[in-house]
């Protein structure tokens, strides 16, 4: 990353969109004074990997769902071959919810509507930067549904959640109602980076590739209510 004009180092962003006037509309919210650096733009999903080889140390990709030529579904899937891959979250003007729910499959780590307001933008995309996850709760539940209906190759056969310690069920639910690395950790009292160690755990005994499906995993079971944050 490069430095910030304040404490805090810049959240290094690539936007992918393949309309200019959004692309500046999100230009105008993601602010250098805000604590962001646009460091690249791409009016298509096939121009993504040329924009990460030069820029290397991006934190974060903010991308469209349907685009001409290589969609944000498609490209997000992509990236699963490429190391150190930076993090999606996808934008859509579309209340769609098989498209969102491809987009976590494709290993998205979040969504938002385009219709949400200027501060869950800065919120969301700063969320997902650290490594969270963050899915709209305007569609959450409807979305989850459509994810569960054609899970992922090798999300993996998930055991009972008992197998859980008090702590790491905690961890999930914070988690799984859109509470960060961070929030958690300051709710619980403890470390982000015992944080880190419980969501690992709960990776491992559940079977779950990732933070979107110990999501799914958390609705599923009951432990989360849609629509909450």
């Amino acid at each position: 990353m490069s430095a910030g004009t304040g404490p805090a180092a810049e959240t290094r962003v690539v936007l992918v969109d393949d309309q200019e006037l959004v692309r500046s509309g999100l230009r105008r919210i993601l602010r250098r004074r805000d604590g962001f650096e646009i460091v690249a733009e791409c009016g298509d999903g096939g121009e993504l990997p040329a924009a990460l080889d030069a820029h290397p140390d991006v934190d974060v990709v903010v991308m469209d769902l349907r685009m001409r030529g290589v969609d944000g579904i498609s490209a997000t899937r992509a990236l699963a071959d490429r190391p150190d891959a930076p993090p999606v979250l996808v934008l859509t003007t579309f209340d769609d919810d098989e498209m969102l729910s491809g987009a976590l499959r494709a290993g998205a780590a979040g969504f938002l509507l385009k219709d949400s307001s200027a501060d869950d933008l800065i919120r969301a995309v700063r969320t997902v930067a650290a490594g969270d996850s963050w899915l709209d709760p305007a569609v959450t539940g409807r979305v989850l549904s459509s994810y569960r209906r054609a899970p992922a190759p090798g999300t993996g056969t998930v055991a009972d959640h008992e197998v859980l310690t008090g702590r790491e069920l905690e961890v999930l639910c914070a988690m799984a109602a859109g509470r960060s690395n961070a929030e958690i950790a300051a709710d619980l009292f403890i470390s982000e980076l015992t944080v880190k160690s419980h969501i690992g755990r709960i990776f491992t005994k559940l079977d779950l590739r990732d933070r979107p499906a110990a999501i799914v995993y958390a609705y599923d079971s009951g432990l989360v209510v849609p629509g909450t944050r």
